[in-house]
Parts: C-alpha cells; structure tokens; sequence
C-alpha cells in the first residue's frame, strides 16, 4: 500500500505539473496578455506601449521560462530604470518599485507566491485562501445534508427491490438528479424567498453569509446543491444495495433466520457502500467547481465566483490558482478513493 501510494503521488505531480503547463499556456496567449496590457494600463494605449508594459511586468519572456518563473524553480525576470531601481518583474507585481537588493530572486508557487490579482488588487494567495474558506463552508453543509439523505434513500430502495417503496424513492431520485441547479435554485427563490407566492421563509442571496451565517440566507445555496447531488448517490447506493441483497451470503443467512435488520446492517449494508463511496468522493471537485451556478445564483462570494471573476477579468494568476486547487482537489480525491475501496473490500489488494 505504501508503495502505491508513492507511485500514484508520483504521478499526481506530474499530472499537475502537464496541466498547470496547459493552463499557463492558454491563459498566456498573445491576445490575453494585449487584453490585459489595456485593462491595466488603458484601452486606447499604443501597440509600442502594450510591448513596453509586458516587457515592465514580465510578460515577454519566453512561455516556458515564465512557467518555471511561475513555479519559482527559475529566477524571475526584473525591469529596471536608469537609476537601477526595480519598476516591474513578477516579483514586484502589486508592490512598489524599490531597489533591485531588496527584490527576491524566487517568487513562484514553490516560495509561496501566487501572483497578483490584476481585478481585486491584492495577493492571490490571500484571496483564493478567502474564497475557498467561504466555499468549504458551503460544501461542508450541503455535504452533511446531501450525503446521509442519500444513502438511506438508496439503501431503504434496495434493501427490497421493487416494492412501493424503491419506486417512490426511486422516482424522487431521478427525479432530483434530472433538475440541475439553476432550475431548482429559481424555482426555491420564487417559492420560498419572493413575494409572489408569499412565503418569505429564506432571502434570496447569500452575501449577507459572508457576516454571518443563518438559517435563512444559507438554506436555500444549500439545500439546491445538495438536492442535485443527492439523487445520483442514491441511485448508485440502490442499484449496489440491491445487487448485495440477492447475493448468496445474503440468502444463506436468510435461510439461518438472521433477522432482516442484522442482515442489512452487518452484512449488506458495508458491501453496498463500497461503489458509492466513490461517487461520493467525485462529489468533491464537482461542488468546488459546481457551486459557479449556485454562488452565481445565490450572490455568493466564493470560490466559483472567484472563477468567473477571474474569466471574466482576464485575471491569469487568479486563473491558474484557481485552476491549480481544482486539479489538486481532483487528485487528492481519487487517492483518498482508491485507499476507501482496499479498506472497505478487504479482498481488493493493491500489488
């Protein structure tokens, strides 16, 4: 198990590494960085002045070696003036020119160092940290909700495959994993949160969460993310659940007269579990990223509002951050799957 482990973290680097590289790369393209240049210094500036600003903020380097500038394994880049002090290099983005002793040679993700954020003007590193707390919380609730609601309907579903009950939970599953977010969301809003109904039970945004989180500005963001995700889960823990329940082990201890409850619980009931566990463990990187609609929604300033403010803005280090989190979530997730299946299935054997 160790040995797998160092093997798959082996290959998480590299496949971070392959996938920062393209990212960087897009969001380094020509038109970017000329788009950037006059949002930052003006929209009507001259060609000759869009050359001069990339050269100043270290823009015109060659791509790879801004790569390894921006992973810090390479030293970054300065601009200086006549007098030799510093007025631009990635090390100085965001602060002011100072003399060229004083500025770091390494300023890449390895030291760590972000970035500067061209839209809100602070540091990356503190914003991305700020919006993935808010959007921690957020999933941590629609987690707790989501998740235990899930599998007692796809476990109450296949515990007796075909009778009233696993057609009704059934047809609620499907029936919540075929409504996706921006549907549900409105439809909560005009029901619960408008006053064309009448029921003010919730508000309908979640900035006011950002202050203090309540009852009636959470539940909604909440309870639309979780809703989406819980179908699905509990469609996967029914169909494993059913397939348990006819096994044979299942049907010799029937024969025994093992009560039903016993066979569920200590039996069936961790089998089932094991093809879900992975679809739980997916649900990670689908809500870090997923929550766009629902943070956009909900006006929400989180980590998906972070994206789309940083898209929208042409903003490329709060690009790659947020990229770099989503992939490192995506990986880490798929190991933390892989080690649940060899605890959960002791037949399973990594060699």
């Amino acid at each position: 198990m160790a040995l797998f482990i160092l093997r798959r973290l082996g290959v998480m680097v590299l496949t971070a590494l392959c996938m920062t590289l393209i990212v960087f790369a897009l969001t380094n393209l020509p038109p970017n960085l000329e788009k950037l240049a006059k949002t930052q210094a003006g929209t009507r500036i001259t060609d000759d002045e869009v050359h001069s600003w990339l050269e100043r903020n270290g823009y015109s380097a060659p791509i790879l070696r801004r790569y390894g500038e921006w992973l810090g394994v390479v030293p970054a880049s300065v601009a200086t003036d006549a007098a030799g002090n510093v007025v631009g290099g990635r090390c100085l983005r965001g602060v002011r020119s100072t003399s060229i002793e004083r500025v770091p040679r390494y300023c890449g993700v390895l030291q760590g160092e972000w970035g500067y954020s061209t839209k809100f003007r602070v540091p990356v590193s503190d914003l991305v940290t700020e919006r993935l707390a808010r959007t921690g919380v957020l999933m941590f609730w629609a987690f707790a909700t989501m998740v235990p609601l899930a599998l007692i309907f796809g476990v109450l579903a296949g515990m007796r495959e075909g009778s009233v009950t696993d057609r009704t939970l059934s047809t609620i599953s499907i029936a919540s994993t075929s409504t996706p977010e921006y549907v549900s969301g409105v439809v909560f809003v005009v029901v619960f949160a408008s006053s064309a109904v009448g029921l003010k039970w919730f508000t309908g945004s979640a900035k006011s969460a950002v202050n203090g989180i309540t009852f009636e500005n959470f539940t909604l963001p909440v309870a639309t993310i979780a809703l989406y995700g819980m179908g699905y889960i509990a469609r996967m823990t029914r169909a494993s659940m059913a397939e348990v329940m006819t096994a044979q082990y299942i049907r010799t201890a029937r024969l025994k007269g093992v009560k039903f409850r016993d066979i569920v619980l200590r039996h069936a009931l961790r089998n089932a579990l094991i093809a879900p566990f992975t679809i739980v463990m997916l649900q990670f990187p689908w809500l870090l990223t997923g929550v766009v609609i629902v943070e956009a929604l909900f006006v929400y300033p989180g980590f998906g509002d972070a994206l789309v403010q940083g898209a929208q803005n042409n903003d490329i280090d709060l690009l790659l951050a947020v990229s770099v989190v989503a992939v490192v979530v995506v990986l880490v997730t798929q190991l933390i799957s892989d080690i649940g299946y060899a605890l959960l299935n002791p037949r399973i054997r990594v060699s």
